[in-house]
């Protein structure tokens, strides 16, 4: 078993910016990959970024590519999303995930674990 926790959500200004934290714990050491997701009402699950564990390597969605960092820290088995210049479409419950394979990032069925979410809101 996986736990994610996701905190760093909150009411922002466009053109603010957010720092988004994922926190794993259990059997961790299977999962390669750590990503987040987000979720607008009435949309589907998107996905935003991912970083593998490893290396650091990452990889982003092109909405939010040159305005998002995704990072993270081993020791602390922790995943950052820095998110800068924010915009009203970036409105959603941002979801923590984790997946044992660096493939097919972009479907939320590449990932086992899910995380409860964290409410970003921007205000035009």
């Amino acid at each position: 078993q996986v736990q994610l926790v996701e905190s760093g959500g909150g009411l922002v200004q466009a053109g603010g910016s957010l720092r988004l934290s994922c926190a794993a714990s259990g059997r961790t050491f299977n999962y390669l990959t750590m990503a987040w997701f987000r979720q607008a009402p009435g949309k589907e699950r998107e996905f935003v970024a991912a970083v593998r564990w490893s290396d650091g390597i990452t990889n982003y969605a092109d909405s939010v590519k040159g305005r998002s960092t995704m990072s993270r820290d081993n020791a602390k088995k922790t995943v950052y999303l820095q998110m800068n210049n924010l915009k009203f479409e970036d409105t959603a419950v941002y979801y923590c995930a984790a997946s044992r394979n660096w493939a097919i990032l972009s479907s939320p069925t590449t990932y086992d674990y899910w995380g409860q979410g964290t409410q970003v809101t921007v205000s035009s």
